[in-house]
């Protein structure tokens, strides 16, 4: 059976889980039961955000463990625990996949799960009992081979399991603490060159090479001065296009699921604070 793949903000460090990003936490726990399908996916896979390697890696434990990769949160925030099993049989496979595809790849048995994992997952399955593989971002940030890491793992959501890139769609970190007209103005006018190019676009190709040429976007470079927030997106989507059923006469059947673009159609906003962290334009979406 066919699963959708996902992206999803996944907040600014442990926020969301400290209460301190409400709404992107209320959007994590609802989208399972408002967007994916009611049974449980087979397993799950993530491209966080936080995971960057070279040659690409994949996780191979049974039973991962934690890997706080933020400092300076409340203690409790160390404390946090998602013992969801891995799946070193799904890990080998997605070697084969990559290397069918060209892609470079090793296992990494000591890997944990980084909070681009735990914190969407601790809100979206809280049970922890579907088996968790992640899959690292190439280091070089070369959008072609990271777009090859999504095709490469097209195949999975034919097998029931789940595609999710955990990432942030407006990520600047000087801009998150100190945010002007302008940063909020580019992420609004980014956010929307996105949001047409995944969802108005009714062929795959020529998404997928907007995406490759997403520098050239109004106000992307304000919004990623580095994109290793942003290719988890491209990730999915590159998996999405390259799934046997992602795609009809219509194109690729992707979905809306966050959306804080500003109804005024001249970008203006209220920037709101929220435990350190700015109210830029941020969207999600689902690839059905």
């Amino acid at each position: 059976m066919r699963f959708p793949a996902l992206f999803v903000n996944h907040g600014g460090g442990p926020l969301p889980l400290l209460g301190f990003q409400p709404d992107l936490a209320q959007h994590m726990k609802d989208v399972v039961q408002t967007y994916l399908p009611p049974r449980t996916p087979k397993a799950i896979v993530v491209i966080s955000a936080h995971y960057e390697a070279d040659p690409v890696e994949i996780t191979g434990a049974e039973y991962p463990t934690m890997l706080y990769d933020y400092s300076g949160f409340d203690p409790k925030s160390y404390e946090y625990q998602y013992p969801a099993p891995g799946s070193p049989k799904l890990a080998k496979e997605i070697q084969g996949l990559l290397a069918s595809n060209g892609v470079e790849s090793k296992l990494n048995f000591l890997r944990g799960f980084d909070h681009g994992v735990f914190v969407p997952l601790m809100l979206m399955y809280p049970e922890a009992k579907i088996p968790v593989v992640c899959v690292s971002l190439h280091a070089s940030l070369d959008i072609s081979k990271n777009l090859k890491i999504g095709t490469a793992l097209a195949p999975l959501m034919e097998d029931d399991i789940l595609i999710l890139g955990s990432g942030y769609t407006f990520h600047n970190m000087r801009a998150f603490f100190g945010p002007t007209r302008k940063t909020i103005q580019a992420s609004v006018e980014f956010n929307k060159w996105i949001k047409d190019t995944i969802l108005n676009n009714s062929d795959t190709k020529v998404m997928i090479d907007k995406l490759r040429n997403w520098k050239s976007a109004p106000g992307a470079l304000v919004c990623h001065p580095r994109e290793e927030h942003l290719l988890p997106l491209f990730v999915v989507a590159a998996a999405a296009a390259a799934s046997g059923d992602a795609t009809t006469t219509d194109g690729p059947k992707a979905k809306l699921v966050y959306n804080t673009l500003p109804s005024n159609e001249n970008g203006e906003t209220t920037t709101k604070m929220t435990g350190g962290i700015s109210d830029h334009a941020v969207t999600g979406y689902l690839f059905a």
